[in-house]
């Protein structure tokens, strides 16, 4: 994502006046400088980032499990972007935008939510950027009482034009912008360290990275499922199959053998699944999988691992 625009011409003065001219150095004035960023880094130490900032280009769309699933490529590297009713949609600019095939996207994830260790790897992702041709930026990070971000390269400057809202829909004013994971739009920035910028529109992530997690994944999805579908799964047209008594077992759910499937139930919830069919039962009602349960060794029955994410709601 860019970072810097061209400006206005009413803003030359500030940038030009902000920028520093490196002079020449010998052999010992290069110590001298390399000396100075030894103690730069150890004066501002490098931090864990907030969010994981993953992008792409959108090649495949699909709907399931009350989410959408947008597999996108960057390079070699593909990534699956789920998508639900929380996830905030935004081009460049600022705009509420959606999502469709060809779209060069950036995904902003809280570092910290679990994740499936499987392949391509899945984002449960809070925010998704469009990239558009119009001029602006756009970030998402955590901000302190100064409003500099994480890595303190860049400081918001938030005037009476800034739009500020948060992502419930609350009442929010600059004041309640600091120690907070923000979404900032920004077209300016100057040449300083940290740069800043006087914001178009910025949104408060209202929920915390624990808030998000929590909601992400339950307490019950732990590493020994994280290494159960590591060491024990098999791809089929880019779905991924794993074990369903080992997992579902975990996951505080008993299994029953029906001969031809298995009938997975916890309290008023109960899956009924057939071996080499597509369809199965929730409750009284019909689902579908995208690949059809397999028996790969007796009795072993692998089903897509989206079925979990689905019983972990």
């Amino acid at each position: 994502m860019k970072m810097t625009k061209v400006v206005p011409f009413a803003m030359t003065a500030l940038l030009l006046g902000s920028v520093a001219i490196a002079p020449t150095a010998s052999a010992n004035e290069g110590e001298a400088v390399v000396t100075n960023a030894t103690q730069q880094e150890q004066q501002n130490p490098q931090v864990q980032p907030t969010f994981i900032k993953v992008a792409g280009t959108v090649e495949n769309v699909e709907e399931r499990n009350n989410a959408t699933y947008y597999t996108t490529k960057d390079g070699e590297n593909t990534n699956v972007f789920v998508v639900n009713k929380d996830t905030l949609i935004f081009d460049n600019t600022g705009k509420e935008a959606k999502l469709q095939k060809g779209d060069k996207v950036t995904a902003y994830t809280y570092a910290n939510k679990p994740m499936l260790m499987i392949y391509p790897p899945q984002y449960n992702t809070d925010v998704i950027i469009v990239e558009t041709e119009e001029m602006g930026s756009a970030t998402v990070d955590f901000f302190d009482k100064d409003l500099v971000n994480t890595d303190n390269s860049l400081k918001l400057n938030v005037g009476k034009e800034t739009n500020v809202q948060s992502q419930s829909g609350k009442e929010v004013t600059a004041e309640d912008l600091v120690e907070q994971h923000l979404l900032v739009f920004y077209t300016i920035t100057t040449r300083s360290i940290p740069a800043q910028t006087p914001p178009t529109k910025v949104v408060v992530l209202d929920a915390t990275a624990e808030e998000q997690a929590e909601e992400a994944q339950p307490a019950s999805f732990d590493a020994a499922i994280e290494e159960i579908i590591k060491s024990d799964s098999y791809d089929i047209n880019g779905t991924t199959m794993v074990p369903l008594r080992l997992i579902a077992e975990q996951l505080g759910f008993k299994v029953e053998s029906t001969g031809t499937g298995a009938i997975v139930s916890k309290g008023v919830v109960s899956y009924t699944i057939t071996r080499g069919e597509k369809a199965y039962g929730y409750n009284k009602a019909l689902r579908y999988f995208e690949e059809a349960p397999a028996l790969l060794e007796p009795t072993k029955t692998y089903v897509p691992v989206e079925f979990f994410e689905e019983l972990m709601q």
